[in-house]
């Protein structure tokens, strides 16, 4: 997975937006006005994104390509190197997870209006 097929994926998720509130270098993806990943395009190798933080330990043991957040709360975010190693199976796994963690701590009301796109 490249940054251009990252950058669709997240796009055609219902509800997210695409924003630079950091800067014209970090694309920033949020479902209901939530961060569920960020990637920066002046090093578009890798991607942070949020994971529960069990599965977060786990992922990291498993996957030398998948660390802490950089810049993020570690116990809730890893980075996630898009190197070649992970499949796009997995990469897509990982963005799924992120994004259905902030969707489902979205209020009730959001979320419903989210599913009627």
């Amino acid at each position: 997975m490249n940054i251009e097929e990252l950058r669709e994926y997240c796009l055609n998720k219902k509800g997210v937006m695409e924003t630079f509130p950091f800067g014209e270098e970090t694309l920033v993806y949020k479902v209901g006005d939530k961060v569920f990943l960020l990637a920066g395009l002046d090093e578009a190798d890798r991607f942070n994104a949020k994971c529960d933080p069990e599965r977060a330990i786990e992922l990291r043991a498993e996957h030398e390509e998948i660390i802490p957040g950089w810049h993020m709360n570690k116990k809730h975010w890893n980075t996630v190197y898009m190197t070649g190693r992970l499949t796009n199976k997995q990469l897509k796994e990982i963005i799924d997870h992120s994004y259905q963690l902030v969707f489902d701590g979205l209020p009730k009301k959001i979320k419903a209006e989210i599913q009627e796109l």
